[in-house]
């Protein structure tokens, strides 16, 4: 039987690394967004803003990485292992900031199969901006709808995790997983 890998998305302020430690705290294997490591990285390179300066560098970067995680996902033996963000989500963020790419990024999203999508909607209640976070709420809203319709494109069905508490939202998670 082969690991089930499942998506936990979301643009920002929508509570979703809470969510994604929730569950690593609960026993399961969780891959974390690599987003901001690589905006770190930039930094040190002296690149105040990678997405803002090269969207597509920066894409191709975060690609790679998200690619890497789901090749290692397929030597575990955990019945399921959950990612914060998957590869569709880099496709969704050009898309929605209206930058071109390349044909294999899309390519790359449909050669890699995740068994489940679960969308975080955006929450103005929570909602903040830092130094890795520059997005304010109208685009976090403009995001969530680009990380819906790009998974959709890619022939997922997505299942939009309710405004709740952090341990209700995961209980929603495992609960449409069948593991309540």
């Amino acid at each position: 039987m082969s690991t089930k890998k499942i998506v936990i998305a979301g643009g920002p302020s929508t509570g979703k690394t809470s969510v994604v430690n929730g569950i690593e705290k609960a026993g399961f294997k969780c891959f974390h967004e690599i987003s901001r490591e690589i905006t770190l990285q930039a930094r040190e390179e002296g690149i105040e803003q990678l997405f803002l300066t090269d969207p597509l560098l920066f894409s191709q970067r975060i690609l790679e990485g998200r690619r890497s995680q789901f090749k290692d996902s397929e030597s575990l033996t955990d019945p399921l292992v959950f990612f914060d963000r998957g590869l569709p989500d880099v496709v969704a963020y050009l898309d929605c900031f209206g930058a071109a790419y390349p044909k294999t990024f899309s390519e790359i999203c449909a050669a890699h199969k995740y068994d489940a999508i679960f969308l975080l909607p955006p929450w103005k209640e929570i909602h903040t901006s830092d130094n890795e976070r520059f997005e304010n709420f109208e685009e976090a809203l403009q995001i969530h709808d680009a990380l819906e319709e790009a998974y959709k494109s890619f022939g997922y069905s997505v299942i939009e995790v309710p405004k709740v508490s952090v341990e209700e939202r995961i209980a929603f998670i495992l609960d449409q997983l069948n593991l309540k």
